[in-house]
């Protein structure tokens, strides 16, 4: 169910502030991590922020190669999600000695994460003092993908989709949320 996205379009995979798993790869190790702080910045080329402490195994990975994916985890994959933010990938393969299962993207080596229903790959726009100073780093996303279930037309569509598709919204300390009924907004008239 695997759909591409048209890039112009890739920021709405974001737009709505889901937690999000940044992988790397390089020099044959990989590693995944949750991050809570991502988000879109521009259209077309699409461009994203997304915040990597400097204590981060996947951080050091993603300035070795100059790439990175992020997952859109869903309730699915809340453990997933869960572990892959409180284990250091310094200790372990997290990929491996969790049992996460991966699939290769098309454009750079970060493994992109089965079960989520979105998926990013970027290249890494090198801002130097801002990486440094505030963990903040930028991507071009290059390539996208999201499950058609659940992100079609260029937008979500969590109304009727089974409750395991909605993505994650972290609160604090392995509590999140996820978005449940549609609401639509009418434009308020103008009073003279």
């Amino acid at each position: 169910m695997r759909e591409p996205v048209p890039l112009p379009k890739a920021y709405r995979l974001l737009n709505h502030g889901p937690t999000v798993l940044v992988s790397s790869q390089h020099d044959g190790r990989s590693n995944v991590m949750a991050a809570a702080w991502a988000m879109p910045l521009d259209f077309d080329p699409p461009k994203l922020a997304v915040v990597i402490d400097k204590s981060t195994f996947t951080r050091r990975l993603l300035e070795a190669s100059g790439h990175f994916a992020l997952s859109v985890p869903c309730r699915a994959v809340a453990d997933i999600t869960f572990t892959v933010g409180s284990v250091s990938g310094r200790d372990e393969d997290k990929l491996q000695a969790r049992h996460i299962a991966t699939f290769a993207g098309t454009t750079t080596a970060a493994p992109l994460i089965e079960g989520c229903v979105g998926w990013l790959e970027c290249r890494v726009i090198a801002q130097p003092g801002v990486q440094q100073a505030h963990d903040l780093f930028l991507g071009e996303v290059l390539a996208a993908w999201a499950d058609s279930r659940v992100f079609r037309d260029g937008r979500w569509h969590f109304d009727g989709a089974p409750d395991e598709l909605r993505t994650l919204h972290h609160v604090a300390g392995g509590a999140f949320y996820s978005p449940s009924d549609l609401l639509l907004a009418r434009l308020r008239p103008a009073t003279p």
